[in-house]
């Protein structure tokens, strides 16, 4: 495929988180994308990659306060490969322990919950990845159980279970990994998960463009 062939991928630029080291692995696996606060290249885009890192609250105003929680719900909405990584995943949640009175984007539901048992916060370590359903495409190539890099004192509780696409175990089985119609999600930093996480990133590369006739329906529901 030709660069002018390849789709365009916005990563969405708000002015915080893990956006440059997102949006350069995403480039590293073929893709063509770029770092972005305008509306209009987010909508006209193929895919979108909603990346952060930090706080709940800090990263949800700085969006708001870029005028772009619209440009993103649009995107959702849209039917487009959409991927949110680390505190971009958990931004498309309902609302975080985190920042109570913050509302997220509300994508999933269900709550940001603080990690809980005898554990060190945040788990800042290599883990395995236990995907859901051995099927999904974003898990293609990457092997049984996955290494992948985790940075995080919280994790995603969807209201419906259905919606984990991959686990981890850190004083019990946290979820790392998260599937809505268009929308998947890690906990886990694919760009800083070696052979694995660019696998990853490769594979929604890949998928873009690919029809999947219930994502339209099912995220705008």
């Amino acid at each position: 495929m030709t660069a002018s062939a390849r789709p365009s991928i916005a990563v969405v630029d708000y002015g915080i988180g893990n956006l440059h080291s997102a949006h350069k692995a995403i480039v590293r696996v073929g893709g063509d994308a770029s770092l972005t606060a305008d509306p209009a290249v987010i909508d006209a885009a193929a895919a979108v990659v909603l990346p952060g890192v930090g706080a709940f609250g800090a990263c949800m105003t700085a969006l708001r306060d870029a005028g772009l929680e619209r440009p993103v719900l649009d995107a959702v909405a849209s039917g487009r490969p959409f991927l949110g990584i680390c505190v971009g995943m958990q931004m498309l949640f309902s609302s975080s322990e985190e920042t109570p009175g913050c509302p997220g984007l509300d994508v999933i539901g269900g709550r940001v919950r603080w990690l809980t048992g005898d554990v060190k916060r945040p788990q800042m370590q290599w883990n395995r990845v236990t995907p859901t359903d051995p099927d999904d495409p974003m898990f293609a190539g990457l092997g049984d159980r996955p290494w992948c890099y985790f940075v995080h004192s919280l994790h995603g509780v969807p209201d419906d279970p259905a919606a984990v696409a991959a686990t981890c175990e850190y004083g019990g089985t946290l979820n790392a990994a998260f599937r809505s119609g268009n929308v998947f999600a890690t906990q886990f930093h694919p760009e800083k998960s070696s052979t694995a996480g660019l696998r990853l990133l490769a594979n929604f590369v890949d998928g873009i463009g690919v029809p999947d006739p219930a994502a339209a329906t099912s995220a705008a529901r």
